[in-house]
């Protein structure tokens, strides 16, 4: 039975998040205990255990007496972490174009095609969740030849906190007009030509380009700011 219950548990966690990833659930929604153990069928108890592991991830809000919530965007920290990411990001692909060898050129060539070759949105019209992990991979293999592994740490720890952000650019931001694969492509010609400037310059735009479209939401409705 506890098997089974971590088991249950473990498909709700996953449901929860990837439909807060989705947009399903919107910024500040809450997140009622009733509603979500009659949809997945199971006690509210599983639930709450769900909701609780998603909250020590920070994107869920537990708060007394008033139950569970879908975090809520926060601009300030959307600015200052963009702006770190933009600084240690660009300075760590820097020292990848300075130290890389061409094997680390084939290794950026041949994470970007395998993302190419991912459909970002799926056959039902929703955001492909199979895409996320090989995106990040090809940022990840950007950044990997940089030599210093206290940077390259850094670095990669930004990206992970910026993740909700990134997500919710589409299904939130509505960021429907963007070319993100002429982006990656972009980056990439920069890569192989060794010019750290223009590839410096295009993931600083890259990176930008996603905190903007949240930052419009917040604008057009500052209730959905913490």
């Amino acid at each position: 039975m506890a098997g089974e219950k971590a088991t249950r548990g473990g498909i709700v966690y996953a449901q929860i998040r990837e439909d807060i990833f989705q947009g399903v659930f919107e910024p500040g929604q809450r997140l009622r205990l009733v509603e979500l153990s009659q949809r997945f069928s199971v006690s509210q108890s599983v639930v709450r255990e769900a909701l609780t592991r998603l909250s020590e991830q920070g994107l869920v809000h537990a708060a007394p007496q008033q139950g569970f919530s879908v975090v809520t965007v926060s601009l300030a920290d959307l600015d200052e972490l963009t702006e770190a990411r933009i600084e240690l990001e660009t300075l760590v692909l820097r020292r990848s174009m300075e130290r890389g060898d061409i094997t680390w050129e084939a290794s950026v060539v041949a994470a970007h095609h395998h993302l190419a070759g991912t459909e970002v949105i799926g056959a039902d019209g929703t955001l492909n969740s199979d895409w996320f992990p090989v995106h990040e991979r090809f940022h990840q293999v950007l950044l990997e030849a940089c030599g210093n592994a206290r940077l390259l740490a850094a670095a990669l720890t930004l990206r992970d906190a910026a993740t909700l952000y990134r997500r919710w650019s589409l299904p939130v931001g509505h960021d429907t007009d963007r070319d993100v694969a002429a982006e990656h492509q972009a980056i990439v010609d920069a890569v192989v030509a060794r010019d750290a400037d223009a590839a410096a310059e295009l993931l600083a735009r890259h990176i930008d380009r996603t905190a903007e479209a949240l930052r419009t939401v917040i604008q057009k409705d500052p209730a959905a700011a913490a």
